[in-house]
């Protein structure tokens, strides 16, 4: 597939269901035992302990502190922690791994990435490990900005046989020359049998940047097994969509919120970031493949599948924000194996798994060509016909904020002075507005899906961003810089778009419309004031459990929350001592449910923490 007019197609061998077959979960389907839950990524959990009757009576069970937090640089939390076999792996907010006993939140070891050494430059994020267990060897992979490292999940000592010393530097045998540039993989790597998968690669600009190719390691050395090009190469499949030599030369498109795999089908399935420069792309011409894709690969080779771009010749920063999401969804009394990949666009795309064909038809719609001297848009994007769009999308004057006559006249000010219109829309020296924005829509925290419901749970912003470029400077490697770059704001630092802000989303994948739709957070001072139900933007994602719940925190009220997986009804919530910037996890630890969430803050102006609490019955 390369990309124009997609229709949704028979979906040939789908099998016959009546639905969901069910069965006695096993004691690890009721741990944690991936980043998001399972391999495929559906944030669901089997456990039934606690449920929409007895949520209400949650606790506190046990807190743990990881002791690094800073405040300059401010560091935050967007881990999601791994329980296996009653052993519960976390990464602190600098990147340090912990494992804990999953009962009483006990440390058992604690791994430093920098061996006692300090740090050169802020830690960054990282979003998780990834655990492999073959026989009685059990491994911890852990990612730290460009450095792959392989731990004993035992004892927490590195494991020698892997790399020099346990450790691989993700900057060699990368393909391309990575002198004077940055690297780095935040989110955890894709373990298939043997292979350890990585994404990762450099930032988008308008600097040199790495590309951000696919590889697959040996788990046991660390070698190099295999290398997908995600800016290919002469000969390789795609390389005519990039003018002239601009493959060799652009960076970006990489995969940073993470990878899935289906091992039955041997499949691993990546969303590829924006090539850099993210917001000019006149000097690579063309649809810029594997940029803003929805990518399989064979997980033992590294070959293309398929592919489905999603955004073609970005310049909007509308790289794929999450890890793509497999399900088996049922439509009448077909079951579909799918993949769904969430957009900051607010869109969910729903392809057959193996064959890359739309679940619901896609179409090209045409855009408006930019202004921009040398710079050559794509005539058409994509538009899915289901689900309906997730946020809204582009930018009309009604929508300026209406939370007060004030900030109603502050917003009008700004957005009149620059380019505005559908989305798509491009920027110029006046600047345009951008929604939904850089942010999304849909982020990295991920969504959830719940197969016995044939539900999908997605939460999703309102997030606006004024952005503007102009002319670089004499003697600069690029052509345009950023002008101006801010999120859209009233004066008191709400968003400038009409509330809500933020909504929780769960689609019916029968009909692809929307089950329920709920506001998602509130701002505490705004409904002291009588401004209720606005909704606040969210980081991190939700989960869901068979009992029939959907835990979230992320918004920026500081609460978790849990919500009837049926109706969306908030049925307990709690307010935690910083924001709960991160995705929960749930599981069994000697007999009792726990969900865990991290408390980081760090963002949007929250102080810096560094706990993780459980609650329990």
């Amino acid at each position: 597939m390369h990309r124009r007019s997609f229709l949704a197609q028979s979906l040939a061998g789908a099998a016959l269901l009546p639905g969901p077959r069910a069965h006695a979960a096993t004691a690890r389907e009721r741990e944690w035992p991936n980043y998001a839950g399972d391999a495929h990524g559906t944030r669901h959990s089997a456990c039934e302990q606690i449920t929409p009757a007895n949520v209400k009576n949650l606790k506190v069970a046990w807190s743990h502190r990881t002791g690094d937090a800073s405040t300059r640089p401010a560091t935050t939390i967007e881990s999601t922690p791994v329980v296996v076999d009653g052993v519960l792996y976390l990464t602190t907010p600098r990147c340090k791994v912990q494992a804990l006993k999953a009962s009483t939140g006990e440390v058992l070891w604690t791994f430093d990435p920098l061996q006692g050494k300090s740090a050169r430059r802020a830690p960054g994020v990282n979003r998780g490990v990834a655990y492999r267990e073959q026989g009685d060897t059990k491994h911890i992979f852990s990612v730290y900005q460009d450095s792959l490292w392989c731990i004993d999940a035992k004892t927490g000592k590195p494991v020698p046989s892997f790399g020099k010393e346990g450790v691989v530097d993700l900057k060699e045998n990368f393909d391309h020359d990575m002198k004077n540039l940055n690297y780095r993989h935040t989110s955890p790597v894709v373990v298939y049998n043997d292979t350890v998968i990585t994404g990762g690669g450099g930032g988008e600009g308008p600097y040199p940047e790495a590309p951000g190719h696919i590889r697959g390691f040996d788990a046991k050395t660390g070698e190099r097994k295999w290398i997908f090009h995600t800016t290919p190469r002469p000969g390789e499949y795609g390389n005519d969509t990039w003018e002239g030599d601009s493959w060799a030369t652009t960076g970006g498109t990489n995969n940073w919120a993470g990878m899935v795999l289906d091992a039955r089908r041997g499949i691993v399935y990546a969303g590829i970031g924006s090539p850099a420069f993210d917001y000019y792309g006149g000097n690579r011409k063309g649809d810029n493949l594997f940029g803003n894709c929805l990518l399989a690969l064979d997980a033992k080779t590294g070959k293309r599948k398929w592919h489905f771009q999603i955004v073609h010749h970005d310049v909007w920063d509308y790289d794929m924000p999450q890890q793509p999401i497999l399900i088996t969804m049922r439509q009448g009394r077909r079951a579909i194996d799918a993949v769904v990949q969430c957009t900051k666009q607010g869109f969910a795309f729903f392809f057959d798994r193996q064959t890359g064909k739309p679940i619901w038809p896609i179409e090209e719609r045409p855009i408006a060509p930019s202004t921009i001297p040398g710079e050559l848009l794509s005539k058409t994007q994509p538009f899915p016909s289901k689900p309906p769009a997730l946020c809204r999308q582009g930018w009309k004057d009604e929508y300026i904020t209406d939370i007060s006559p004030e900030a109603h006249a502050h917003v009008k000010a700004l957005v009149e002075k620059v380019n505005r219109g559908p989305m798509y829309t491009t920027t110029n020296q006046a600047g345009a507005v951008v929604h939904p924005g850089f942010r999304g829509g849909m982020l990295w925290g991920g969504s959830s899906f719940d197969a016995k419901r044939n539900r999908l749970f997605v939460n999703s912003d309102e997030w606006s961003n004024i952005l503007a470029i102009e002319p670089a400077k004499d003697g600069m490697p690029f052509r345009y810089a950023v002008k101006r770059r801010e999120v859209l704001l009233d004066p008191n630092g709400y968003p400038g778009i009409k509330p809500p802000w933020g909504y929780l989303t769960a689609i019916d994948c029968d009909k692809g419309d929307f089950a329920w739709r709920i506001v998602n957070g509130e701002y505490p001072e705004l409904k002291a004031k009588g401004i209720k139900k606005t909704g606040t933007p969210s980081h991190g994602g939700c989960i869901s459990t068979a009992s029939g719940l959907v835990f979230m925190a992320g918004t920026f009220d500081k609460k978790i929350r849990a919500y009837s997986s049926d109706s969306g009804e908030v049925l307990w919530e709690y307010e935690l001592p910083a924001g709960g910037f991160a995705t929960p996890c749930t599981y069994e630890a000697d007999g009792k449910q726990f969900v865990v969430i991290a408390a980081g803050g760090g963002k949007n102006g929250f102080a810096a923490r560094d706990e993780f609490l459980a609650f329990s019955l």
